[in-house]
């Protein structure tokens, strides 16, 4: 699969660097079978984000679990974000779990990002769930709205200041207090600069696309799960999307924010464990 979306304008190749690395790696993390797990990060996380989330799950057996590291990762977010839309690299993740995706969980923008690619797909008559062997997804502190009326301009100003924000929490989350705050702070700026506006404008498109997704057309089972405390990606619009998919249901986590597969580790596995285990077999 080629690079997707066209450069913005003539000789604007970002330059060799991070970014020359593939834009999408799939790494098995966990063996089990025969069913499949993937995990999708959010934007300037990685793989190793489920790191803690893994050391609980499945552990009284469980999906193979597979985890990709995609082109909104923090080492090459800002080389992919600057060549166009990334939306459609998901299929690179979906394809590099041999024998189908299974269950796909996605966090943030990798939520995000997973649920505009199967709405285009649908769109133009595909099935994406039949073509990858999806049969469940999960989603982690995504981000919806039902009307584009919602987005106003004090919305944008809001995402544009939560943003330092996030990225400040996920310092903060990794750090697990064992960085001083002023230092978290100054951190967290940083991962925003290195992020910079291309990156989050990828991001706030998935975003603004929530209302046009054909919700209703997702035939699978979904999991919807929401920190409490996350003041990122509101739990209201976490509960908002699962009533507003077929087979969708919603779980909150309690004394969570946004980064619940580290700050509620535990307690998200065995949600996750829980919802697969409902699952018809494969």
């Amino acid at each position: 699969m080629s690079g997707p979306g066209s450069l913005l304008a003539a000789g604007a190749e970002p330059k060799a660097g991070p970014g020359a690395l593939p834009p999408v790696v799939v790494h098995r993390r966990t063996p089990g079978g025969p069913d499949r797990m993937l995990l999708l990060h959010g934007l300037a996380n990685s793989a190793n984000v489920w790191d803690a989330f893994l050391a609980h799950a499945g552990r009284d057996g469980g999906p193979e679990v597979w985890a990709a590291d995609l082109p909104w990762r923090g080492d090459c977010v800002a080389h992919w974000s600057a060549r166009g839309d990334v939306v459609p690299y998901v299929a690179e993740a979906l394809r590099g779990v041999p024998g189908g995706a299974g269950v796909v969980v996605g966090h943030s923008m990798g939520a995000n990002g997973l649920l505009e690619y199967l709405h285009r797909e649908l769109e133009r008559g595909a099935d994406p769930f039949a073509e990858y062997g999806i049969r469940a997804l999960v989603l982690v502190s995504p981000f919806y709205r039902r009307t584009a009326e919602e987005f106003g301009w004090q919305s944008v100003e809001t995402a544009v200041r939560n943003f330092v924000l996030t990225m400040t929490e996920g310092v903060r989350v990794h750090a697990g207090g064992r960085v001083p705050d002023d230092l978290v702070e100054e951190l967290g700026g940083r991962v925003r600069d290195r992020v910079g506006a291309y990156g989050w404008i990828r991001f706030f498109e998935t975003y603004l696309a929530t209302p046009w997704l054909r919700t209703e057309r997702f035939p699978v089972p979904c999991l919807v799960i929401a920190g409490e405390r996350d003041s990122i990606a509101l739990p209201e619009e976490g509960r908002l999307l699962a009533a507003d998919l077929p087979r969708g249901r919603f779980h909150l986590l309690p004394d969570s924010g946004h980064f619940l597969m580290i700050e509620q580790a535990g307690d998200l596995a065995a949600a996750v464990d829980h919802f697969v285990s409902t699952l018809p077999a494969a």
